[in-house]
């Protein structure tokens, strides 16, 4: 199927889907919470910050695409032996990975943020280092719960591929942004406490939902 025989609200529906996606993903502690410790120890600017944020999320990206692309080609040559399968195995590690996160959401006893401040020491690493780490961190870390939406479009084209992605790109650093902003500004003051109780759930039920659309998609 080429990019064209996709239908415009169709391809749209997919790029907010895998925008939101990616977002919800990002709303997870591993996404933002380092760059809030980092940048406390490092005392770096707001800029400084968000540069970080930019160019470790762009990273993080980068290398889901490339695991994206080879289980999108290890796909295809899947599906010319069993013809129709990459939707129905899509959807199966869509409800997997919802259903992990929502078990783990119910099962694991939340942590608050709460406590005294504590003293920040002297930066002990120079800011380069720190920059870097933060973006390594992130590349070496793919979006698992991403992977899934490529493969469920595997045969649509490599433009709708390379929409897809730039839609993951944007809402990931979206939200890993977000998230950043929100907790410099205070966890006791916006209460981001009550969010970490919910977000593995959220994640979760989204990614569930996502699955059923894949399925009801080729019906």
């Amino acid at each position: 199927m080429s990019p064209s025989d996709l239908d415009h609200p169709i391809l749209l529906s997919l790029l907010g889907t895998g925008f939101a996606t990616a977002f919800l993903h990002a709303a997870l502690p591993t996404h933002w919470l380092p760059f809030v410790l980092v940048g406390r120890a490092q005392r770096w600017s707001l800029p400084q910050v968000l540069g970080a944020v930019g160019a470790a999320g762009l990273a993080h990206i980068a290398t889901t695409a490339v695991v994206g692309g080879l289980i999108v080609m290890a796909g295809l040559a899947l599906d010319q032996w069993i013809a129709g399968l990459l939707p129905h195995i899509a959807a199966v590690l869509l409800f997997l990975f919802g259903a992990f996160y929502l078990a783990r959401a119910t099962l694991r006893r939340p942590q608050t943020a709460g406590g005294p401040a504590l003293d920040l020491p002297e930066p002990s690493v120079s800011h380069a280092a720190a920059f870097w780490g933060l973006v390594a961190m992130m590349a070496v870390s793919p979006g698992e719960v991403l992977l899934p939406i490529y493969l469920s479009q595997a045969t649509e084209g490599l433009l709708v591929l390379a929409a897809l992605t730039l839609s993951f790109a944007a809402g990931t650093v979206a939200g890993m942004a977000v998230f950043t902003l929100l907790a410099r500004a205070g966890w006791s003051v916006l209460r981001l406490e009550r969010w970490a109780r919910y977000e593995g759930a959220v994640l979760g039920v989204a990614l569930i939902v996502i699955g059923l659309l894949v399925v009801f998609h080729q019906h």
